[in-house]
């Protein structure tokens, strides 16, 4: 053990280490010059063999000798616990007395390629300077730390600096989808499973390369590797571009404020093989009117292409509205309407303030709270069969308010077993604990949410589908409000006076909002519905709705050839008759439909290809608000900045 001390003997305390705050040394280890003497006592136990006691934690380490204790007070993990009561800025001296001794027991070998035990150093961005911090194998001490002693017994908790707050820790702002908040465990297991296999992966192809293999320079990933990984992408957006002509596609355009507050425009490009980023304006020095808002939509028209372009989708904000209407004066064959996501959302919303909906709510939520503020309760009901957490509301989501509704309906019967338990005995001198079982047992609480669950069902199974960009969406937002109100009309058996406030609702966003001539098209020319008899809607708002588009908006065919080419395809003439094309019209995505079977009618194949391969949302737009945020800032180029420094 004695050998371990005179290999370390080489670190001396020094600077701030041997003044009076440091732990003084043992009188008999005054020869032991090693930094970590002074924070390590010496004894014997029973049997008489030597041990060693951390003077942080008092942990007793028997054998090991100071090196192993060194290691417990630098917090180097693998081979010994790490002291959690260590001043980091003597955790910071010892760690850098070790990786001193490793660098100097590898010159004395000739050894410079081997990796060290304590990892490569890692440079990472503290304000606008680069440092090297500790690597990711022990435990990393902020700045803030080293230069504050805490105290014996004391934890500081900071919060993250430098690049690890773009990754983690840091409040991103993109918006999840509904989707994404409602997956499973298994899902995330998935995901997180691929995840690991891409690292997994290019582990395997570094060590493929054999010993000797190099990182690439900073002056390739910066500038080399980065022009390749450009090429790539172009080819892929290339791709997509290829595509608009037949298909066309649709401009997505949000408007948002960043942190710091400036008003940015987001403009992408939706097509069914992807969405693709154009452009992000600053409209700080801007004016938001609707002229100077229609320039910039032209703008983008341009870049893309009118012949190319069927939708544009934005906001519903006056402004944005009134630009819509500007631009389809200069580009009549161009329709713009507002975000049917953001739509569907103010409808729930209004639901959600209905006097009894809101006390519904209201009472939902006093057992939401209760279950999860009571550590018992909650152990209780997780031991019962079949158990899943209950979903709890999202602040701006206001899908989520249903959905936790729905989640806390699904446990009525364990919640009920809960509070008639003798285990909840105890709980019963509580006030709260009292209003929860008189709720949980209350049946018309559980009826009239269940009602209001298979209201507010077709609206949220509409949202799921015009939140996603997986598929075009534009050719289900009519069929599902027709759903919602047929849905609603039929739940309180027709009777007016209970469906009313839902129904005035609906209709009012509807009618503000959604109710376009393009929606109307997509829906009749949906196989999906128009081959289904028993629901299709015979409302002449559909055949007028599309005849209105033929005529305002098509300009590259007779529409005496399209009416014919419609009759065709509403009697099942011709390609529309095969027993295939009707039992795969509910199977296949509509627009893919429509190239198969729509070669008898080409014009109206055009028109259904070009309308059904569009979304209904601008969506795409939030999910990288914390990506766009950084085209206006130079913190993509930190690299840069700091190497040039």
């Amino acid at each position: 053990m004695e050998a371990d001390s005179g290999s370390n003997s080489q670190c001396s305390p020094g600077g701030p280490f041997n003044s009076e705050g440091s732990a003084s040394q043992p009188q008999g280890h005054r020869q032991k010059t090693d930094i970590a003497w002074g924070y390590v006592s010496e004894g014997r136990n029973a049997q008489g063999r030597k041990t060693m006691t951390c003077t942080y934690c008092f942990k007793v380490f028997h054998g090991g000798g100071i090196h192993r204790m060194k290691q417990h007070l630098a917090g180097v993990t693998g081979s010994v616990t790490s002291c959690p009561n260590v001043d980091p800025a003597v955790r910071l001296a010892i760690l850098t007395c070790l990786q001193e001794n490793d660098k100097k027991s590898k010159e004395k070998r000739g050894d410079f390629g081997v990796e060290s035990p304590f990892g490569q150093p890692v440079h990472e961005f503290v304000g606008d300077e680069v440092q090297e911090v500790p690597p990711p194998r022990i435990r990393e001490i902020s700045m803030n730390e080293a230069g504050t002693s805490l105290g014996k017994g004391k934890r500081k908790t900071t919060a993250p600096t430098g690049i690890r707050a773009f990754f983690k820790g840091g409040r991103d702002s993109a918006q999840p989808t509904i989707k994404a908040c409602l997956q499973s465990k298994d899902k995330w297991q998935n995901t997180d499973m691929a995840i690991a296999l891409w690292f997994y992966d290019a582990i395997d192809q570094i060590a493929s390369m054999g010993h000797g293999y190099k990182a690439p320079s900073y002056h390739s990933l910066r500038v080399t590797l980065l022009r390749d990984a450009k090429k790539d992408v172009q080819l892929v957006v290339d791709s997509f571009r290829n595509t608009w002509a037949e298909t066309g596609c649709t401009i997505m355009g949000d408007g948002w404020k960043d942190s710091r507050q400036r008003p940015l425009i987001n403009f992408l490009v939706y097509c069914p093989k992807g969405i693709s980023f154009i452009k992000s304006i600053d409209a700080s020095d801007i004016v938001t009117n609707a002229e100077n808002l229609c320039n910039l939509f032209v703008e983008i028209v341009e870049m893309v292409g009118s012949k190319n372009m069927v939708h544009l989708v934005t906001d519903n904000a006056s402004n944005y509205k009134a630009a819509g209407t500007l631009l389809n004066e200069r580009y009549p064959t161009i329709c713009w309407s507002p975000c049917a996501a953001h739509c569907i959302n103010l409808i729930l919303k209004d639901i959600g303030e209905i006097g009894t909906v809101k006390s519904l709510v209201a009472l939902a939520a006093t057992v939401t709270v209760f279950v999860y503020n009571h550590k018992y309760v909650l152990n209780w009901l997780r031991k019962t069969n079949g158990w899943r957490e209950i979903i709890r509301p999202g602040e701006t989501r206001f899908a989520t308010t249903f959905i936790a509704l729905k989640s806390l309906h699904d446990h009525k019967d364990s919640l009920q077993a809960l509070v008639t338990s003798g285990d909840y005995k105890k709980f019963l001198k509580m006030n709260k604990g009292k209003e929860v079982k008189q709720i949980v047992l209350d049946d018309r609480f559980w009826n009239n949410s269940l009602i209001t669950v298979r209201i507010m069902g077709p609206i949220i199974r509409l949202l799921r589908v015009c939140d996603t960009d997986e598929r075009p969406s534009l050719g289900y937002v009519y069929e599902g409000m027709f759903r919602a109100i047929t849905g609603i009309k039929k739940l309180f058996r027709s009777s007016e006076r209970l469906y009313k406030p839902y129904i005035d609702i609906i209709n009012d966003r509807w009618d503000r909002m959604l109710r376009k001539n393009l929606h109307a098209t997509a829906y009749f020319l949906n196989p999906a519905f128009q081959y289904d008899t028993a629901t299709f809607s015979t409302h002449p708002e559909t055949t007028n709705g599309l005849l209105d588009y033929i005529e305002s908006k098509v300009d590259w065919c007779s529409v005496e050839n399209l009416t014919r080419e419609i009759g065709m395809y509403r009697e099942r003439e011709g390609s529309f008759g095969r027993k295939l094309a009707i039992l795969t019209s509910k199977k296949d995505r509509p627009e893919n439909w429509w190239k198969l079977f729509g070669c008898d009618a080409p014009n109206l194949q055009k028109l259904a290809i070009r309308v059904l391969s569009q979304t209904a949302s601008s969506s795409g737009c939030e999910r990288n608000w914390s990506v766009f945020e950084r085209i206006h800032t130079k913190k993509r180029n930190r690299i840069q900045d700091a190497k040039t420094k």
